[in-house]
C-alpha cells in the first residue's frame, strides 16, 4: 500500500513538473511599453516603398486620390487594422495560430500568409541592397551618377551613358547591371551582393535578443527618419520652383467613369499595401500586448501618423519634383539652342532659326518667347528638329515607386550645393524606413515558426540566423542581370493579387467563419468598454464586399492588360517594352497556385478528418449499444442465478431481499 501511494506521489510530482515546463514554455513575453509597441507598428506600415507610390499616384491623379485614400482609410483601413490587431492581441499567437483560432478550416491561411510574408521579405530585402550601395556611393565626390564615365584609355565619354543621362546610366547599368531582355539571366553582380548581405545581417543583429532590442532600435529607426524628412522639408521648400511641384497637390483632373473605378482600385490596392495588412506582422506584433490594451485606439494612432507622415513625405517630393522638372527644362533649352546653332552651321536650318543674343546668353528664361514669336512655317521647322522642354512635359516622365527614388530624387539632389551630405541623409533615412520593415517581416516569419515549435521558442537566435541565411542565399537570384525583372513582374502581378486574395479571405474568415457578433463581445469583454456598432457594420458588410470587388477588378485588370514590361536598350539607351516570354504567366500561375494550395489542402484534410470521424462514431455507436444491451441481459441473468443459487444453499428465505428482477423470477418460475 506504501508503495502505492509512494508512486502517485512521484507520478504527481513528475507531472506538476511537465506542466511547469509546458507553461515556461508558452510564456509570451511583452512590450516594455505601449510606445515601442507603436513605434514597431508605425515602422513596419511606412515602408520604404510604399512612400514614393504614394507620391506618384497623387501626381498622376491629381486632389482627387487623397480625398478618396482618406475616405477608404477610414471606410476599410482602420477597420482591418483594428482586427488584425485586434485578434493577434486576443489570440497571442502569430498567423498560423491566429487562423487556426478562427477556425480548423482556416488554417491554411496560415501558412499562405507566412509564404507571402517571406517571398515579400526577398523584395524589401533587395530594395534594402540598393539602398545600401547609393549610400557607400554617397560617401564620394563627385557622385558617380553626376558624370558620365570616360572610355578607357580615351578622353571620349561611354556611349551608352552620353545617348542618356548619367543618372539612368549609373541605375541601369552600374547598379542593377540590367540586361536586355528577360530571359537573359546572366551572372551574379558581385557589387550588390556584400549590400545584400549587410542587408540581411542588420535585421538578424536587431531581432536577435527579441523584442527587448527591436523596441529600443525602434526609437532610432523610427524617430530619426522622422528627424531627416523635416530637414529635407525645410530644404524643399527653399528650392527654386518649389510652389510649381505643390500647385500640383490640390490640382483636381476630369477623369471619366472608367478611369474613376482604375482610380479607386489604385487607391484601394496602396491602401491595403501601405498599411500592411494581411501577412500575419500586425497580428504578430500585437500578440505581444496584454489582451485588455485598448487595440481601437492603437489602431487610430498608426492610422494617422501614416497619413500624417505621407502628407509630410509628399510635401518634400511635390517641391523636389518642381525644382527637378524645372532644371531639366532649362538644360532641354540650351541644349536646343547648341542643336540650332550646329544645324545652322550644317546648312539643315535656314539662317531664320538662329536664336537672337539674349537667348544664346539665356536660354533658360528667354527661348520660350522667342520661339512662341517665330513665323508658324520657321517655327514648325525647329520643333521638328529639337526636343520638347514644356515643364508639364518633364513632370509626365517621371516614374513610379523605386525607380522615382533612383531617377529624379537622386538626380534633384545632385544639382543643390552640398549634396553629399544630403544623398548621405536621404539614403540613411531611406534605409532606416526599410529596416523597420524587414524587421516586421522578420517577425512575421519567426513568431509563428516559435509558436509551433518548442525547439525554435528555445533556441530563437539560431532561428532568426537560419531565416537570414536563407532568405540572403534565397536573395542572390534577385541580384542577377534579369533580378530586377523579376522583382517587377511579382510586384505587379503575383504581390498585389495575392495580398488582396489574402486579406478579403482573412476578413471573411474573422466576421463571417468565426463570427462578427463572437468576435465583439469576446472584445468587450477582454477590454472592458464597449465597441461602437458602426465597426460591426464596416467589418461585417462593408470591408468584406469591397474587398471581393476590388480583387475582381485586379483579376479583371491583369488579365485583360498587355504581358508587358520595360526593358533597358543598351543599344538606345532608352527603356524600351517588350513582352514577357509564355512561361513568366506560367511562374506567375504557380506561385498563386503554390501559395494557396495549403488552404485547399487544410480544408480537404479537416472535411476528409470529420468524415471520418462521422463515420465512426455512428459505428462505433452501434457496436456499443449492441455490447450494452447483451452486457445488460447477462447480468441481469448471472443475478438471476446467484439468486437462485443463494436460496438452494440456506433452504429459505433470504435474510434480504434479492434485486432478481424479472429475468430471475421467471426462473424461478420454471424451476
Amino acid at each position: 500500500m506504501g508503495d502505492v501511494s509512494h508512486w502517485k506521489k512521484g507520478s504527481s510530482s513528475v507531472k506538476l513538473q511537465v506542466t511547469k515546463k509546458q507553461n515556461e514554455d508558452l510564456i509570451r513575453p511583452l512590450w516594455s511599453n505601449k510606445t515601442e509597441y507603436i513605434l514597431a507598428q508605425l515602422g513596419y506600415s511606412m515602408g520604404s516603398v510604399s512612400l514614393w507610390t504614394f507620391h506618384t499616384l497623387w501626381l498622376s491623379n491629381g486632389g482627387l486620390f487623397i480625398i478618396l485614400y482618406i475616405l477608404m482609410l477610414l471606410l476599410i483601413g482602420i477597420p482591418l487594422l483594428f482586427m488584425e490587431m485586434a485578434f493577434g492581441q486576443k489570440v497571442r499567437k502569430g498567423n498560423l495560430g491566429v487562423w487556426k483560432f478562427t477556425s480548423p478550416w482556416m488554417t491554411g491561411l496560415g501558412y499562405t500568409s507566412f509564404m507571402v510574408c517571406f517571398l515579400q521579405g526577398l523584395l524589401v530585402n533587395i530594395n534594402n541592397c540598393w539602398t545600401l550601395f547609393y549610400l557607400s556611393q554617397s560617401f564620394q565626390f563627385p557622385h558617380p551618377w553626376d558624370n558620365c564615365p570616360l572610355v578607357k584609355n580615351s578622353s571620349q565619354f561611354d556611349a551608352e551613358c552620353a545617348r542618356t543621362t548619367p543618372t539612368i546610366y549609373f541605375w541601369f547599368r552600374k547598379t542593377l547591371k540590367v540586361s536586355d531582355t528577360f530571359e537573359h539571366h546572366g551572372r551574379l553582380n558581385t557589387d550588390l551582393i556584400l549590400c545584400l548581405l549587410v542587408a540581411c545581417c542588420l535585421p538578424c543583429v536587431i531581432s536577435i535578443s527579441g523584442l527587448k532590442s527591436i523596441g529600443k532600435a525602434m526609437y532610432v529607426l523610427v524617430l530619426l527618419p522622422y528627424f531627416i524628412i523635416f530637414c529635407f522639408l525645410i530644404w524643399s521648400l527653399l528650392l527654386e520652383d518649389a510652389l510649381f511641384g505643390l500647385k500640383h497637390l490640390l490640382t483636381f483632373k476630369e477623369v471619366s467613369i472608367m478611369d474613376f473605378i482604375a482610380l479607386f482600385h489604385e487607391v484601394g490596392y496602396h491602401l491595403l499595401f501601405s498599411l500592411g495588412l494581411g501577412l500575419g506582422i500586425i497580428a504578430s506584433f500585437s500578440s505581444y500586448m496584454p489582451s485588455s490594451n485598448n487595440c481601437l485606439t492603437d489602431a487610430f494612432a498608426v492610422a494617422l501618423i501614416n497619413l500624417c507622415t505621407l502628407l509630410f513625405i509628399t510635401t518634400v517630393t511635390f517641391s523636389v519634383t518642381g525644382f527637378w522638372a524645372s532644371i531639366i527644362s532649362q538644360r532641354c533649352r540650351e541644349k536646343n539652342v547648341e542643336t540650332l546653332l550646329k544645324l545652322i552651321s550644317l546648312g539643315v536650318l535656314p539662317p531664320e532659326a538662329k536664336p537672337p543674343a539674349n537667348v544664346l546668353h539665356n536660354p533658360s528664361s528667354s527661348y520660350t518667347t522667342w520661339l512662341e514669336s517665330l513665323p508658324h512655317s520657321i517655327k514648325k521647322i525647329i520643333v521638328s528638329k529639337v526636343s520638347d522642354c514644356d515643364i508639364m512635359d518633364q513632370l509626365s516622365k517621371i516614374k513610379e515607386g523605386t525607380r522615382f527614388v533612383y531617377l529624379v530624387f537622386v538626380e534633384a539632389m545632385s544639382f543643390v550645393p552640398g549634396s553629399s551630405y544630403w544623398s548621405i541623409l536621404f539614403f540613411l533615412m531611406y534605409l532606416f524606413m526599410g529596416m523597420t520593415t524587414m524587421v516586421g517581416v522578420m517577425q512575421g516569419i519567426i513568431t509563428p515558426l516559435q509558436d509551433t515549435v518548442s525547439l525554435f521558442r528555445k533556441h530563437p537566435k539560431m532561428l532568426i540566423v537560419s531565416v537570414s541565411v536563407l532568405m540572403f542565399l534565397c536573395g542572390l537570384f534577385f541580384t542577377r542581370p534579369s533580378g530586377y525583372y523579376f522583382m517587377t513582374l511579382l510586384s505587379s502581378c503575383w504581390l498585389n493579387l495575392s495580398t488582396l486574395l489574402l486579406i478579403t479571405l482573412e476578413n471573411v474568415s474573422i466576421v463571417w467563419v468565426y463570427g462578427a457578433t463572437r468576435f465583439f463581445a469576446e472584445l468587450m469583454t477582454l477590454m472592458d468598454r464597449p465597441i461602437s456598432f458602426i465597426y460591426r457594420f464596416l467589418l461585417g458588410f462593408l470591408c468584406p464586399f469591397m474587398l471581393i470587388f476590388l480583387f475582381g477588378g485586379t483579376v479583371a485588370h491583369i488579365s485583360i492588360q498587355s504581358f508587358v514590361y520595360l526593358a533597358w536598350d543598351s543599344n538606345t539607351s532608352k527603356e524600351v517594352t517588350q513582352k514577357y516570354p509564355p512561361w513568366a504567366f506560367n511562374l506567375i500561375v504557380i506561385l498563386v497556385v503554390t501559395v494557396f494550395l495549403p488552404n485547399f489542402i487544410c480544408f480537404m484534410y479537416y472535411l476528409i478528418t470529420r468524415i471520418l470521424i462521422s463515420s465512426i462514431q455512428r459505428v462505433g455507436g452501434l457496436i456499443v449499444s449492441k455490447s450494452l444491451a447483451s452486457r445488460g441481459q447477462n447480468l441481469k441473468l448471472e443475478a438471476a442465478y446467484f439468486g437462485l443459487q443463494h436460496l438452494l444453499d440456506t433452504k429459505g428465505p433470504s435474510p434480504q431481499p434479492l434485486p432478481l428482477g424479472k429475468a430471475g423470477v421467471e426462473l424461478l418460475t420454471r424451476i
